[in-house]
């Protein structure tokens, strides 16, 4: 008898931690995804020097408007950044420094420029 409950303890022990483990790295992914404002402020400078100035035009490869992208969306820049770094989207240095972050760069990236205003 006294076997058969140390075995019932020591399997439910073990689908506890199971379970926890599960969740924990559900939670990581997600964590992994959701952005760091200030992560990023040593992450910014490669955007500032376009998307921080008012009615700035690229001129390569084309005469391009840079949109100021504080208070965007996050979503929207995470998407936007992971499309250009696919070559969905099309433009040469968006594409270089898009290829250039991880995931989590572009979540941090996103998180600060969404809360500026």
């Amino acid at each position: 008898m006294k076997l058969r409950t140390n075995f019932k303890r020591t399997l439910s022990a073990l689908a506890v931690t199971a379970s926890c483990a599960f969740v924990g790295q559900a939670h990581a992914a997600d964590s992994a995804t959701v952005g760091d404002a200030k992560a990023a402020v040593n992450k910014v400078s490669m955007c500032i020097g376009c998307h921080g100035i008012e009615g700035y035009k690229a001129s390569f490869p084309e005469v391009y408007h840079v949109p100021k992208i504080a208070g965007q969306n996050a979503e929207y820049i995470v998407a936007a950044l992971k499309e250009y770094a696919s070559g969905a989207r099309s433009f040469p240095t968006m594409e270089a420094i898009a290829k250039s972050l991880s995931e989590k760069d572009m979540a941090d990236l996103a998180a600060y420029y969404a809360n500026l205003k």
